[in-house]
């Protein structure tokens, strides 16, 4: 039962929904960076590289076996390089992206911390904190000057 209540206050708090959002847009960005990497940046490439597919390229370890009718009886056996460089590819485009993002928020948060900063709206508890903070130092100014 108490478990049942800790996910209870964990999903009422927006944790588990912001998760979800989180989940659902990270699922659509990849599919972008994924058509971003295969239908824009690797034609260019196999064009300068006279044709390359590069999702084809692999080193073969072992043939596959072929029956006198042409039938596959064994795969071949193979280490697929050029999948793992369009992954890396895809990797490298998300990564990249995730940190401009990220830069981009870190500094929309400082901002908006700042409370002399009248561009941006201050959160409300930062905003009660530097109130807080201002009544403290005249109070204590207060204090001093009547000692």
């Amino acid at each position: 039962m108490k478990l049942f209540k800790e996910f209870k206050e964990f999903a009422v708090k927006g944790n588990m929904m912001d998760m979800a959002i989180g989940i659902i847009v990270g699922a659509a960005f990849n599919k972008v960076i994924d058509i971003m990497v295969k239908k824009v940046f690797l034609p260019p490439l196999s064009l300068l590289t006279g044709g390359v597919n590069f999702n084809d390229k692999r080193i073969i370890l072992k043939d596959a076996l072929l029956d006198l009718d042409g039938k596959i009886i064994t795969d071949e056996v193979a280490i697929g390089y050029g999948a793992l460089g369009e992954a890396f590819l895809d990797f490298i485009i998300i990564g990249f992206t995730v940190f401009i993002v990220v830069k981009f928020m870190n500094k929309l948060r400082k901002k908006s911390q700042d409370t002399k900063d009248t561009t941006v709206a201050t959160p409300k508890d930062i905003e009660l904190l530097s109130k807080l903070t201002d009544l403290m130092e005249e109070q204590n100014a207060l204090l001093k000057s009547k000692s």
